[in-house]
């Protein structure tokens, strides 16, 4: 019996990924503290009992992203996060039982491709995130609005200033109004 998390919208299945991201990422960052200096770590007694419950969790992930139906756009991205996951967990199984049998000595010729299958992870999940959208004239427009408001703020106050300087309280009044335009302009 397989359970699929249907997610038709970009939205729901990036929200799907986040949260399996958001569980996955202490354990990644715990196996990359091991495999960083695995002579120290893995001849430890503890680290090496910890290894199990990491394998799970990657393997609980991999399981996770299965039964998330992605969409058209992202089918590639999201079967080579799956295949980084589970490669991630054999090489883990494969260096926690090396090490186990052998200690950190017998580990070490797994360990660059273990380090290597857990990087692929991250890559994977870096190619799952959406691609920010370019600055066009979109981007052009926000300036101009920008530096239109910043001037009629400055020439507001300016003319703030003019007014409560010389008594003119009208004047100052329409430069409050300036500014009050300027700000309301600038943040809709």
């Amino acid at each position: 019996m397989s359970q699929e998390l249907r997610t038709g919208e970009r939205g729901s299945y990036a929200t799907a990924i986040a949260g399996l991201w958001n569980g996955l990422t202490r354990t990644l960052s715990r196996l990359e503290q091991i495999a960083a200096d695995p002579d120290e770590t893995l001849g430890d007694a503890d680290a090496l009992e910890t290894l199990p419950g990491l394998q799970y969790t990657l393997h609980a992930a991999s399981e996770a992203v299965a039964g998330i139906a992605p969409p058209a756009e992202a089918q590639s991205s999201h079967a080579e996060l799956a295949a980084a996951l589970a490669d991630a967990r054999d090489a883990t199984a494969e260096v926690a039982d090396a090490a186990a049998s052998g200690g950190a000595d017998a580990a070490w010729p797994l360990v660059w491709e273990w380090r290597g299958a857990l990087f692929r992870v991250r890559l994977a999940r870096l190619r799952l995130a959406p691609v920010p959208e370019e600055a066009g004239a979109d981007g052009a427009e926000d300036a101009r609005t920008a530096v239109t408001a910043v001037a009629l703020t400055l020439a507001g106050a300016i003319v703030v200033a003019l007014g409560a300087l010389f008594g003119l309280w009208p004047l100052a009044a329409a430069g409050v109004t300036v500014v009050a335009c300027a700000l309301l302009r600038r943040w809709p």
